[in-house]
């Protein structure tokens, strides 16, 4: 049966439309209205508007799509299938697995099924990161965005213009009304991010009921305020206005560019279009086929695509993404015979390796009894490694100087408007969409990192969770990391942060005990290229092992080790990490110059432990020796499980108190004698 309209745009997108009210009704589960409604823009952005190639869709010149309402994620399966993008591999093998096929779309939001109920980075061709909490994908946006502009500044040429990319994010009211959004879109007028474009679903609709019971904004006033270009359209079915916003988006050269749509949530479901009923919730069957009569498709057929609209896409979509990658690949042949060394810089940020003599400069600390705070030895190292990492930036919340975060080698330069080849970048003090920004940098291939004091990763967990879930190795530089803060007080001395962070599955947690873990630390996290990292790191200084007297700090790489040992079975074992390693190293001298048997055991990093064999575990943690101690200046929470159910813990059972850090530390009973004390 073929459809009523003879338009074959409308037809294309009407096609969008029925594919995502077939699988969330088919589900039971989902959210039809808003890809209803905007099914319009995802045909316009990738029939007309961007340059992309379905069968290269990895390619690192194409222009970028995030679908920051997550909740739609079916308008984004849609136009990816019907675009025919592939999944393919570095041999250019088409990885069937991960290409959105029909039956993924019939089994929308089903175990198995590539089509999550929100968009999965790298679970299906062509999405470009994972969205659903609000406000998440707008901030990548802002990363990406960044991420292309220090790109063309360090390796375009006048001949070879590699990186001239797009990024367009799709938002609803529910990603404005979140902080983050906000933070990201000041960090983006500042910057003048002039390739970036958020196109806004102004439908006026949440799933409480119309957005005035909460939200009241004028979207276009506040983005003009941010340093934005707004631009208007009346109706998003408007494809000719539509396409004439997006060109004002490309003619502005000095900011990033909102366009605020009007749309209809539900448009075409005739009893459930422009109310919230259509936002969260299947529409029924009924409905369903009410709104294919609407769009002339016959309502009783179920994930229905017309004759010609595959072959629309592949005509619009396909030929003109193909003949782009192909100019692409002309341009990146020439430049690599030009400049061979650039080259092999961006080819390392396309396979994401780490180039040759990465970590040559990282350098070995002396022992000093007076020794460091980690925070300045992190500084020394992070720099080390850097200075050999072309493609490593990052910055801090407003915090650099506190975090030793800054890049001070020559050549470093700063990131600024207007100036974008610069590695040290300010994101002001935004810590969430810190987080966010660090995320799309990474997703460009980057090597980013992010810093802040510890207790304000209150601010950015969720950008830590997603970077986390998308696989992503992000580097977090966490400093002023317990009740050593001191006189700043209970607000500022983290407790539970840590057992927060170790919480997050996939995040490795490093909390280094001196100098040379510190060195190893860092070694050992920039080779995990599938994870994120979290460096949490002293603000008052901890002696500087000896390493002829105590084992090497290359244990790091094991997540635990065995520090120092006694002969024979131990009577007791002492486990500790950062700044509180040093209190079972006092401890263990005292216990042994009383005739006790001591293992002092650092555990810098919970996570990579427990990645270990059994029989290494066991080895450090023998299973015979219950009379165990661990001792950290924060909450007891996640170490039960290295000290049993006869151990002890030295640390923290609420918050913490103003005062030098050492007053705070014996006013809290974390100090040697404790130690000794559970010890006995």
């Amino acid at each position: 049966m073929s459809v009523a309209s003879t338009d074959i745009q409308n037809v294309a997108v009407d096609t969008i439309r029925t594919l995502s009210m077939d699988a969330v009704q088919t589900a039971n589960s989902g959210h039809p209205g808003t890809p209803m409604a905007l099914a319009p823009i995802a045909y316009q952005l990738f029939n007309h508007a961007m340059n992309y190639d379905p069968a290269q869709p990895n390619w690192p010149g194409r222009d970028r799509f995030v679908l920051s309402c997550g909740h739609a994620s079916m308008l984004l399966y849609s136009v990816l299938h019907l675009a025919g993008v592939k999944a393919v591999d570095k041999s250019g093998n088409v990885l069937d697995e991960l290409s959105i096929k029909l039956d993924d779309i019939k089994r929308f939001r089903q175990i198995g099924s590539v089509c999550a109920g929100h968009p999965e980075y790298a679970e299906a061709a062509g999405i470009e990161t994972t969205t659903g909490p609000l406000g998440a994908g707008v901030s990548n946006s802002v990363g990406m965005a960044m991420a292309q502009k220090w790109l063309a500044a360090n390796y375009n040429t006048d001949e070879h213009n590699l990186f001239d990319y797009n990024i367009y994010a799709l938002c609803s009211d529910g990603d404005l009304m979140e902080g983050i959004a906000t933070e990201a879109a000041s960090v983006a007028g500042h910057l003048k991010l002039d390739n970036l474009c958020w196109i806004y679903d102004d439908n006026n609709i949440t799933i409480e009921g119309e957005t005035e019971l909460a939200f009241s904004e004028d979207i276009g006033k506040k983005f003009e305020g941010l340093g934005w270009n707004v631009l208007h359209l009346a109706d998003a079915n408007d494809l000719v206005g539509l396409a004439k916003a997006i060109d004002g988006f490309k003619a502005c050269s000095d900011k990033p560019t909102i366009i605020v749509v009007k749309s209809i949530i539900g448009w075409g479901a005739p009893n459930k279009q422009n109310t919230h009923n259509a936002h969260g919730a299947p529409l029924g069957w009924d409905e369903v086929e009410l709104a294919k009569k609407t769009y002339g498709f016959p309502p009783e057929e179920k994930f229905y695509i017309p004759d010609g609209v595959l072959e629309h896409f592949e005509q619009n979509v396909g030929a003109n993404g193909a003949a782009a990658f192909a100019a692409w690949t002309e341009t990146w042949n020439a430049y690599q015979t030009a400049f061979p060394e650039k080259a092999a810089e961006l080819q390392s940020i396309f396979d994401r390796k780490l180039p040759a003599g990465w970590d040559k400069d990282i350098p070995v600390f002396e022992a000093s009894e007076k020794g460091d705070a980690t925070r300045n030895s992190s500084g020394k190292v992070l720099n080390a490694i850097a200075k050999n990492i072309p493609f490593m930036l990052g910055g801090s919340a407003d915090l650099a100087p506190s975090n030793k975060s800054d890049l001070t080698f020559d050549g470093a330069g700063e990131y600024l408007p207007n100036q974008y080849g610069g590695r040290n970048m300010h994101f002001g003090i935004r810590e969430h969409a810190m987080g966010g920004i660090v995320n799309g940098l990474s997703l460009a291939g980057l090597r980013a990192y992010g810093a802040t004091f510890f207790v304000f990763t209150d601010y950015m967990r969720g950008a830590m969770r997603l970077a986390s879930i998308m696989h992503q190795p992000v580097l977090y530089i966490l400093t002023h990391d317990s009740i050593g803060v001191g006189e700043d007080g209970p607000t500022h001395q983290p407790v539970e942060h840590l057992t927060a962070c170790r919480a997050i599955p996939g995040l490795n947690v490093f909390r280094p005990g001196d100098a040379n873990e510190v060195a190893e630390c860092y070694r050992t996290a920039m080779q995990i290229t599938d994870h994120p990292a979290a460096f949490v790191l002293s603000r008052q200084n901890m002696s500087t092992l000896c390493r002829t007297k105590y084992a090497p700090a290359s244990g790091c790489a094991q997540g635990g080790y065995i520090l120092s040992d006694c002969e024979g079975t131990p009577d007791v074992i002492l486990m500790g990490s950062g700044s509180e390693l040093g209190l079972c190293v006092s401890a263990a001298e005292t216990l042994t110059a009383a005739g006790k048997n001591v293992r002092v055991v650092s555990m810098p990093c919970m996570e990579l432990f427990a990645q270990q064999s059994e029989a290494y575990r066991n080895q450090v943690l023998p299973p015979e020796v219950t009379n165990r101690v661990a001792v950290e200046a924060g909450i007891r929470m996640c170490w039960d499980r290295w000290i049993g159910s006869d151990g002890k813990f030295v640390g923290m059972s609420g918050f913490g108190a103003s005062g030098p850090f050492d007053q705070v530390y014996e006013h809290f009973g974390i100090n040697a004698d404790a130690v000794v004390a559970a010890a006995s």
